[in-house]
């Protein structure tokens, strides 16, 4: 077969978000919402194969975390439910972002995500002054590009003398006489934006026939406080004994100011959150490290490279006050390193708040003591999206290959473990207009069909072919070619995603390889 034996694999260049989302667009992974209608910000639609994948995803976590497991059950709860939950959980009150306005572009900022420095330059007579202010939306390089827009300003203004380093602020920090002077990101001129504000990040509806205050619902912010009302529930029914856990997955709300970078952060998405219960005098801080190492495994399996991923322990004093600690595993995306799993130690704070608003304890009998107290809990909480973004971003390459008549031309793959592949295989009859290989071909696909995600293709020329399972991520490509018929052994080309090296299979060895990568 055309395609391996004579390319080439260099190292591969960096990902491009621009090229991340065409591929994404043009094969049918993600779609902005309501396209027709010139979109919907912050809102997405997954096409064929984003679906598959993002199943995958969740089928993946549902199997490892819950089903093979001895102390996890799984739940699912509504979207809405009695608003006093929101009540007592404290979002209501305080589930809120700092927002900014420019009051000229109507532009909305998050204040923590907009940085700004005073620009101070030190005269030759040593006496330093603040000249004025720069300011920038967060990014990967927020104090150089302070940096660098102080200096133009430096530069435009003509001003002699030495220019101090930026020291980045973000808004929540800047006095009132000095938001007057921050210029804004829309405008690039002072005087234009608003002193921080709350803004509750939850979306509201009406439930019933009327729309008074005595009708207001909410759209969950969160999957964690429907596991939590509905603890009793599972300690009664469940024959569940600490520790143990309740997941589940399912969709979350949050109105945020500024949706930004693709899927990372929308206003719909998707949420993997498992609540452990433990015993009061339990070593907290053991458990959470189990989990946090649980957590960065799992990541491993589904194919997340291990230099992409790092640690980031929460100061204590950004703790909140009923936290006794919080570590998010990070990845590197091609925005910067962000946030992709927390798993947080709530203590008692749930239970206790639901057990006082709702008149319901929420507690366990110990046996050994003969007392009830309230579990604590370690909770790790992973949004479906920000995986699915991960994946894509780590496996997506474009490589210049070398074809068997040494042309060079660029190929685009990605390199998605078999587990959440979205096509696992390929069946490719090497000619269509061969009723021997078509049948044979239809026949395999038909067999596979009955396990996997397969593809049948038979359309354009095989080293095309390839090229298009390469782009969705499909593992292992089939053909069915005139050695398949006429030689004995009834095998077939092999051909793998990664190396492109191909060889001989019979049907026997190629299930063999299935079960063996994909479960």
């Amino acid at each position: 077969m055309p395609d391996a034996p004579s390319s080439t694999t260099p190292a591969p260049a960096p990902v491009s978000m621009e090229n991340l989302v065409a591929l994404a667009k043009r094969r049918g992974f993600i779609f902005q919402s309501s396209e027709i209608y010139g979109g919907f910000n912050g809102f997405f639609d997954y096409g064929p194969l984003g679906a598959e994948l993002k199943k995958n995803i969740r089928d993946c976590w549902w199997a490892d975390m819950v089903r093979r497991r001895d102390d996890v059950v799984g739940i699912e709860t509504s979207i809405i439910m009695h608003p006093k939950v929101w009540e007592a959980s404290g979002h209501v009150a305080g589930f809120s972002d700092p927002l900014v306005d420019c009051k000229v572009s109507k532009q909305r900022y998050r204040a923590d995500q907009l940085f700004f420095s005073p620009i101070i330059v030190t005269g030759a007579d040593g006496v330093a002054q603040t000249v004025g202010y720069v300011s920038a939306l967060e990014s990967e390089n927020t104090a150089g590009e302070l940096q660098s827009a102080a200096e133009t300003f430096k530069r435009k203004k003509a001003l002699q003398g030495t220019l101090s380093p930026v020291v980045a602020k973000d808004l929540t920090e800047a006095r009132e006489d000095e938001i007057a002077l921050i210029p804004s990101p829309a405008t690039g001129e002072p005087g234009s934006l608003t002193a921080p504000r709350a803004f509750n990040m939850m979306f509201q509806t009406n439930v019933g026939a009327m729309t008074d205050g005595s009708s207001v619902a909410y759209l969950r912010p969160e999957t964690a406080q429907g596991m939590f009302v509905d603890f009793k529930n599972v300690v009664d029914t469940g024959r569940v004994k600490l520790p143990f856990g309740i997941a589940q997955i399912g969709k979350s709300f949050r109105n945020e100011i500024t949706p930004r970078n693709f899927i990372f952060r929308s206003r719909e998405f998707e949420q993997m959150e498992m609540e452990y219960f433990i015993h009061e005098d339990a070593d907290w801080s053991k458990c959470h490290q189990e989990w946090i190492e649980w957590c960065r495994q799992w990541l491993l399996s589904v194919g997340l490279p291990a230099a992409k991923l790092s640690l980031y322990e929460h100061k204590k004093e950004k703790l909140a006050f009923y936290s006794r600690g919080t570590t998010d595993i990070m990845f590197e995306y091609p925005f910067g390193v962000q946030e992709l799993w927390g798993i947080a130690a709530r203590g008692s704070y749930d239970l206790t708040q639901h057990a006082n608003a709702s008149g319901k304890p929420q507690e366990i009998f110990d046996e050994a003591t003969k007392k009830k107290f309230v579990p604590h809990v370690i909770e790790p909480a992973v949004g479906v999206d920000r995986i699915f973004l991960a994946v894509l971003c780590a496996g997506y390459a474009e490589e210049a290959v070398t074809d068997e008549k040494g042309n060079t031309e660029t190929r685009t793959v990605l390199r998605l473990s078999p587990r959440l592949a979205p096509v696992k295989v390929a069946v490719l009859p090497l000619l269509k207009n061969k009723e021997v290989l078509v049948a044979r071909a239809q026949a395999l696909y038909k067999k596979l069909q009955k396990r996997y995600a397969v593809f049948y293709d038979e359309t354009a020329a095989i080293g095309r072919r390839y090229r298009r399972q390469d782009e969705i991520g499909t593992p292992w490509c089939v053909t069915i070619d005139f050695d398949t018929i006429e030689k004995p052994g009834d095998t077939f080309t092999l051909r793998e995603r990664d190396s492109m090296q191909q060889r001989r299979v019979t049907e026997a060895e190629l299930f063999a390889l299935l079960e063996e990568h994909v479960y």
